[in-house]
């Protein structure tokens, strides 16, 4: 019996801690996402604000990911992905979307809408990430990275602020 009521409590502990290369991996998936969906917003944005944060985004998201890739090539680690991991399906829903919606003042907003949940994600993960990195160098990219990345935060809110607010995709 007691090893039938271990089998029926609910098996959902908290995340397992994160390993070098499954941050490796997840910054990797997030620089390539964001980089991906600023090149979009760079052609089919069609406020100015919105055009010019998606250059912003594929050029520092390009230049992040580049930093991440070089650093664990340096230190011999393979990026892989946790079990959890939904980033890659999100990514892909969005970009859809991205491709999918009509240009104009909606598709901005729900871009920019976007951009401020998934730069308070990202924020998310660097912090989990830094409690949880072995490898100092690695230590070192997430501290330098995480002002980079409140920044592209902060710029997005201001952008959302000029659209107007919405519920966030």
């Amino acid at each position: 019996l007691a090893d039938s009521a271990a089998a029926a409590t609910p098996t959902t502990p908290a995340a397992p801690a994160l390993t070098d290369a499954n941050i490796a991996a997840l910054l990797d998936e997030a620089n390539a996402a964001d980089s991906a969906h600023g090149k979009i917003a760079s052609t089919k944005g069609t406020s100015a604000d919105v055009k010019a944060f998606g250059v912003m985004m594929m050029n520092d998201h390009h230049a992040l990911r580049k930093q991440g890739q070089d650093l664990a090539t340096k230190l011999g680690v393979t990026p892989a992905a946790p079990a959890n991991d939904s980033l890659p399906a999100k990514a892909q829903m969005v970009t859809d979307s991205l491709t999918s919606m009509a240009k104009g003042a909606a598709w901005d907003k729900w871009y920019i809408d976007h951009e401020v949940a998934m730069h308070q994600e990202v924020l998310a993960t660097i912090d989990a990430a830094l409690g949880a990195a072995q490898a100092a160098e690695l230590k070192d990219l997430l501290t330098k990275a995480r002002p980079n990345v409140e920044a592209h935060l902060k710029r997005a809110q201001e952008i959302q602020g000029k659209l107007g607010t919405s519920a966030t995709p």
